[in-house]
């Protein structure tokens, strides 16, 4: 797999990030039964950064970040979130689940609603928003990720890249103060791999603090403030980008490096 340019200008010096603590991650660890996924997993996420969670296949990115809005459970350790702390308790849930925005690598959009109708939906029913006030939000998101004169099709009369880019939208009508991308660009073809990414790094730009697990190393190097390789369900190694794939640590590190960047 080659690394995608990212041809724009990115300007680093408008993502601050704040000392504010968003997400900790204390002793955490997972088991799905006997199978032992995460491994005493600590981490901390400030206000507006920007990480980007790199790995092999299985090696439990995805179960970590699903575990930062209780879609999958952790059965050790603590994670506190915005300040709440995520245990049984549906009501922190619900509280964590409306701070947090998720996008998957399928897009999850409903396919007998319109665009519209997709970014509406939570903000009236969950956040109570006037309906006037929830389409006035869609379109503007909508109209962020470039796609505003999509809004009244529905999802299959879209491209791959276009539903992504509404699944990012639909995410921001929540008004999330973090955002979780689990390989938003996998399942999308090269071409439209760069209109989602190019939208991510406008939200990054923002000030959003975001957790990425992505292949895209173009992106990791020009936008992370920090990379996280994990391995066998652990945190391997992790650093600034320039040091990250400069001067790996780690002989896993560097062996994966190898294979993803082909030198």
């Amino acid at each position: 797999m080659s690394e995608l340019a990212i041809e724009r200008e990115i300007d680093r010096s408008k993502m601050q990030v704040s000392d504010e603590v968003a997400i900790q991650i204390s002793g955490m660890n997972k088991w799905y039964g006997t199978f032992h996924v995460l491994r005493d997993i600590d981490l901390t996420v400030n206000r507006g950064e920007r990480i980007v969670i790199a790995g092999p296949s299985g090696s439990g990115k995805s179960t970590l970040i699903r575990c930062l809005n209780a879609l999958e459970e952790h059965q050790q350790g603590q994670i506190i979130v915005d300040g709440t702390e995520l245990t049984s308790d549906l009501k922190n849930i619900d509280k964590i689940r409306s701070e947090v925005g998720m996008c998957f690598q399928h897009f999850n959009l409903f396919p007998h609603l319109t665009i519209l109708e997709n970014c509406t939906l939570a903000p009236i029913w969950v956040r109570k928003t006037p309906k006037k006030e929830a389409i006035e939000r869609a379109m503007h998101f909508l109209e962020k990720v470039k796609i505003p004169d999509q809004a009244n099709k529905y999802p299959g009369q879209l491209s791959g890249g276009q539903q992504q880019r509404v699944a990012i939208a639909r995410s921001l009508c929540m008004k999330p103060r973090i955002m979780l991308f689990d390989e938003p660009t996998s399942a999308l073809d090269p071409e439209m791999i760069k209109e989602v990414l190019d939208t991510m790094i406008e939200l990054a730009e923002e000030g959003m603090t975001m957790l990425c697990v992505t292949h895209e190393m173009g992106f990791a190097r020009q936008v992370a403030n920090r990379v996280i390789f994990m391995d066998a369900g652990q945190i391997v190694e992790q650093n600034e980008p320039e040091e990250f794939f400069n001067n790996p640590k780690s002989e896993r590190t560097k062996l994966f490096l190898s294979q993803i960047l082909g030198h």
